[in-house]
């Protein structure tokens, strides 16, 4: 299956609006490969710097988060109508912080790609184990678990708009890296939990993303697996050589 190999920057809680602008400009000046999608996810504040500097490519904006609910006394939250507005098409939904520290359950993300889709923005659905998971011979019960919860009532025709990240806990931000293979057979496990869920035909064509430390010298060859469509990376999209990821 041909699937277009996709890189997603999270930027996590980094840049601020004239850092956006400045690191964007230069960025986009890079001779990327046209046959990926590349996708910046940046923190709410850096929004409209992101969208102004990125309008003239064909890279796409997406945000970190959104609630639920369509509007209403939640301080601090911003809504999925005001993210599509400022010309986001992209939103992070379950990155393992966002469960951990702010304890985001399975129910909590169901409600929020449910919202997202509402409005025509694309969930970047995150999954992972931690390493006890891992070492309790758990994981993969586990992960189907993440992602038959979080696409619970939701259709195959917007299901299509969704992309799945694949984040072992252990792997994000330690430095440490699954081994390709240990990323692929995840990777495989998602498809075919897509597949039980839906239809085997739109299980091959998901997109599936590896993220976890990614970074230059590790891209290529997790890039070359077969289940695996491409980055959900980290730091590593805060520097100068991302182009180097985006053309692995």
């Amino acid at each position: 299956m041909n699937r277009r190999k996709t890189v997603i920057g999270n930027w996590k809680m980094n840049f601020t609006h004239k850092e956006t602008a400045s690191f964007l400009e230069k960025f986009k000046t890079n001779d990327l490969d046209k046959n990926a999608d590349v996708i910046f996810c940046v923190p709410f504040t850096d929004i409209s710097a992101a969208v102004n500097a990125l309008s003239d490519t064909n890279i796409k904006v997406g945000a970190q988060n959104l609630y639920f609910e369509e509007k209403g006394a939640y301080t601090g939250e911003v809504s999925a109508k005001m993210l599509s507005e400022c010309g986001v098409e992209y939103v992070i939904i379950g990155h393992s912080e966002r469960r951990s520290l702010f304890n985001e359950t399975d129910e909590i993300i169901n409600k929020k790609v449910k919202k997202a889709l509402e409005y025509n923005l694309k969930p970047i659905l995150c999954c992972g184990e931690t390493l006890s998971q891992r070492e309790r011979g758990i994981e993969y019960d586990f992960i189907r678990t993440q992602i038959k919860s979080a696409l619970y009532g939701i259709s195959k025709e917007d299901a299509k708009n969704i992309v799945i990240a694949y984040e072992p806990i252990w792997a994000i931000g330690t430095g440490n890296t699954a081994t390709n293979e240990q990323a692929e057979e995840m990777c495989l496990t998602i498809r075919n939990c897509v597949k039980e869920l839906y239809v085997e035909e739109f299980g091959e064509k998901i997109i599936i993303l590896y993220g976890g430390s990614v970074n230059t010298k590790t891209a290529s060859e997790l890039f070359k697996m077969e289940n695996i469509d491409g980055g959900l990376v980290g730091s590593a999209s805060l520097k100068d050589d991302f182009s180097v990821i985006v053309n692995a």
